[in-house]
């Protein structure tokens, strides 16, 4: 047992496999691919060696040539000089495909240790892991026959008083203390409950979680051209451009907005950071998170309609609550407003700004987030940066996320400014880039942070630095930050399995179109075309949408005649940190799903 409890140190968490030897095929396959692309490089290298070795015999024969025609003076030392530089430049090239060969060689022969390794500590936590299981089973079992034997004893104790009588008995219970074991073990281990739950009186019983879904139907495989539609639709608002659910995701605008929480661990560890400069990183790295999910999401969300709200309840789970509501339809605007049991609030008003240019759309989201947290009294604003699809024409579609964010402590003047790097063929940097500084009120760097907006983030403490205006080029060179090592602040979440046939939902995103009981006539859960979409019914949900949309219409111009809607759940008023016109929720959402009284609501449906 000691070996296996060591054994769980000896490779970092990343590597660690799944039980039962999940995601060992994936290992060894990559482990292969990577030695197969170093093997072709090699073979190229050795490629251009052969080339360099005909050419360099080629280029010393005619050296060869020119010093036999004895020139004297400095024509003689130049190609003297020639000579000996192409001789030194071939051994060179010989030298790098031998070492290029060299470390194919270990690469080859590490490897095998890599695998081995790899499949034995694979082997030793599936064998840790039902060990466990069955002590905890064992354990159960036994706990349960203690209370019967105690029980047995006591019913002794009352019907006789004599002492062998009562030894005889107890041998008995003794006996059916240890009685088959195994054979009666529950299909469920008892584990300490949530501290949570003890809020609760005494007398109430625990209510499980919730199991949430992990699939949705898979994506129909519906072929329909993209520029057969957008072709007339070049320098449009996307939002007035009437699509069909073809290039949807079945989930609406407000939904993807909730998907920004799917990290909101960051803002729970920020809540209990004691340096507002420590606490701005956690920050930082939360509003890069939600751009994880667009990394494969070419999908539309569903523009929602006027009034329409969404919930996302996971106060039990998670400790927050979740309330979105359409404010606005020309120009489309969302409000959102999150509380959290752990120490912190997260409010913003959302105005999507999209372009369409021909080879690309342009998707600028416009507003503030604000994240306040309840004990240090911190408000941080950000903005969200540009989102890009390109190859709306020809090719496959793909994603970037470009320009910059300031991070703002409005409580300390802190401040973080992000840059994301645009995707440029010509660059050397990595994809989707983003690097960031954490500096306080006076401009002192305090942390530098780097990572991708795709995968991970990471902060590191500056220790010193230099600026490069020293040396009277102020602006032309950059500052360099000596720093500690870095510490790994975010990273992604691995899309569940099978993601690509539903739509690369996040598992987070899977659940947000679960239907659920005591929601808002008005929640997004409700909406027959996106319900209908999810359950691979497009034609339908076409017909739907339609119908959906000409009903708001109607709407709208019966508004017009009367005095202008005001949103259910949130109020336009200014902005006390920013000073702009945004809608902040009233209050009494919640309240009113306590009470299931709905009565308020329009019937947008």
């Amino acid at each position: 047992m000691n070996n296996m409890d060591d054994s769980g140190d000896d490779f970092p968490p990343s590597s660690v496999p799944v039980a039962h030897g999940q995601g060992g095929g994936s290992q060894n396959s990559e482990v292969q691919s990577a030695l197969r692309t170093l093997g072709s490089k090699v073979e190229d290298l050795s490629t251009c060696n052969d080339l360099i070795s005909k050419h360099g015999s080629a280029l010393q024969r005619s050296l060869s040539e020119l010093d036999s025609l004895r020139l004297t003076g400095e024509a003689g030392d130049k190609i003297r000089q020639v000579t000996e530089r192409a001789t030194l430049f071939r051994i060179t090239s010989n030298a790098m495909i031998n070492a290029c060969r060299d470390f194919l060689s270990l690469a080859q022969a590490h490897s095998k240790r890599w695998q081995k390794a790899l499949q034995a500590e694979r082997e030793q936590r599936v064998r840790l892991e039902e060990t466990l299981e069955q002590l905890a089973k064992q354990h159960n079992h036994l706990e349960r026959a203690f209370r019967g034997a105690a029980q047995a004893n006591a019913s002794a104790e009352n019907k006789s008083a004599v002492g062998p009588v009562k030894g005889e008995a107890s041998d008995e219970d003794d006996d059916n203390e240890f009685f088959d074991a195994m054979e009666e073990a529950p299909e469920f281990i008892t584990v300490p409950a949530d501290p949570q739950f003890h809020k609760s009186s005494p007398s109430q019983e625990l209510v499980p979680l919730k199991k949430r879904r992990t699939r949705i139907p898979d994506k129909p495989n519906y072929s329909l051209n993209l520029w057969s539609i957008m072709k007339n639709c070049i320098g449009k608002e996307l939002s007035k451009i009437p699509m069909p659910v073809n290039f949807n995701e079945p989930i609406s605008m407000l939904q993807r907005l909730s998907e920004d929480l799917e990290y909101h661990e960051l803002l729970d560890k920020a809540a209990k950071c004691q340096s507002s400069l420590e606490q701005m990183c956690y920050v930082a790295a939360f509003s890069v998170s939600s751009y994880s999910t667009t990394v494969y999401r070419t999908g539309k969300p569903f523009n929602p309609l006027l009034g329409e709200t969404y919930e996302l309840d996971r106060q039990r789970e998670s400790g927050y609550r979740s309330l979105c509501e359409q404010v606005s339809h020309h120009p489309p605007a969302a409000a959102h407003h999150v509380i959290s049991d752990r120490g912190w609030t997260l409010r913003q008003e959302i105005t999507v700004a999209s372009k369409f240019r021909g080879k690309y759309l342009s998707i600028m989201p416009l507003g503030t987030i604000h994240a306040v947290f309840e004990k240090s009294n911190n408000h941080y604003t950000w903005k969200k940066v540009t989102t890009t699809v390109h190859n709306i024409i020809v090719g496959k579609l793909w994603i970037d996320q470009s320009g910059e964010i300031d991070v703002v402590n409005h409580t300390t003047g802190d401040r973080c400014h992000l840059k994301f790097a645009p995707y440029s063929y010509f660059s050397r940097d990595v994809a989707r880039k983003v690097t960031g500084v954490v500096m306080d009120k006076d401009g002192k760097a305090h942390y530098v942070l780097s990572g991708t907006w795709d995968e991970k983030m990471e902060f590191s403490r500056v220790m010193q630095s230099s600026r490069g205006g020293e040396n009277g080029t102020e602006g032309k060179q950059k500052t360099v930050y000596q720093t500690l090592k870095a510490r790994e602040v975010w990273r992604r979440n691995p899309l569940p399995e099978g993601a690509e046939t539903m739509y690369y939902f996040t598992a987070l995103a899977l659940t947000l179109n679960e239907p659920e009981e005591g929601i808002a006539p008005t929640d997004s859960r409700r909406r027959p075309d996106q319900r209908l979409m999810e359950e691979g019914r497009w034609e339908e949900a076409n017909a739907e949408k339609q119908r959906l949309e000409e009903k708001q219409r109607s709407a709208r111009r019966e508004r017009e005649k009367e005095a202008a809607s005001q949103p259910l759940w949130f109020e336009r008023r200014e902005d006390p940190i920013t000073g702009e016109q945004v809608h902040i929720y009233r209050g009494g959402y919640w309240e009113a799903k306590d009470r299931g009284s709905w009565e308020g609501c329009p019937n947008i449906f």
